[in-house]
């Protein structure tokens, strides 16, 4: 036994980490996530890096109830400013803003790596998230979606292949999700088209920003498009968390 547990939102991030590699969890908070990948054997070591000094207090109260200090590393850290990138290969940055996601990112230019492995989980604003991953050489390997209570969370993994995508209007708001054929990823992108086409609508009654509302409506051409082809693939696998 593990001796521990993940809610499905963490769980989901924890699948993503490859077995075998050394991980990073930027805003570990109580540090939940490294405890369960190293207790669980697929982590040799991890470090578990917060903001703040009482988050992190949190953290190493966690790793000494396990008895894991010797594999995990309580870590003060801006973000991933103090982390060595030479003793880690995966990352994991959950529980954040999509925008404060893609500003951890801007400013760390050692993750272009193709070594290196991000498993992202951005509370909002995702799709600022899969754009600038696009926009800067960044594959998205993989996306996942959970319903937890009544909160709906997604996950991504990406790699640095240098290899830079141009976006359709749609492809931010949409990434990989449809591979999942899931409930929750099909319900995750119902609520992002009723909230596109709502800001559309808006734009379109008071003919203000064409060009944004033309946008909008092509994304929402897209998800329409998404959404049919994961319902023809029915039926939807149930997520396991």
């Amino acid at each position: 036994m593990n001796g521990i547990s993940l809610c499905p939102r963490l769980q989901m991030a924890a699948d993503f980490v490859r077995a075998g590699v050394s991980v990073a969890d930027i805003g570990t908070d109580h540090a939940y996530l490294p405890v369960y990948l190293v207790l669980s054997g697929k982590c040799p070591r991890a470090i578990a890096a917060d903001l703040r000094e009482m988050p992190l207090e949190n953290a190493r109260q966690t790793i000494r109830r396990y008895h894991l200090e010797d594999k995990i590393t309580a870590c003060l850290s801006d973000g991933l400013d103090e982390i060595d990138p030479r003793q880690v290969q995966d990352l994991v940055i959950a529980g954040m803003g999509g925008e404060l996601i893609v500003t951890l990112l801007k400013r760390t230019p050692w993750l272009r790596d193709g070594e290196k492995r991000l498993i992202l989980q951005p509370m909002t604003h995702g799709e600022d998230v899969r754009r600038f991953l696009y926009e800067n050489g960044f594959d998205i390997l993989e996306e996942n979606a959970v319903q937890e209570e009544s909160h709906l969370y997604i996950a991504l993994c990406a790699q640095y292949t240098g290899a830079k995508t141009a976006c359709s209007p749609g492809m931010p708001y949409i990434g990989r999700l449809p591979d999942c054929r899931t409930e929750a990823a099909l319900l995750f992108l119902q609520k992002q088209r009723q909230r596109l086409a709502a800001r559309a609508h808006a734009l379109r009654r008071s003919e203000q920003e064409p060009e944004e509302c033309a946008r909008l409506e092509a994304a929402v051409a897209e998800l329409d498009e998404a959404m049919k082809k994961m319902k023809a693939a029915l039926p939807l696998q149930k997520e396991d968390h």
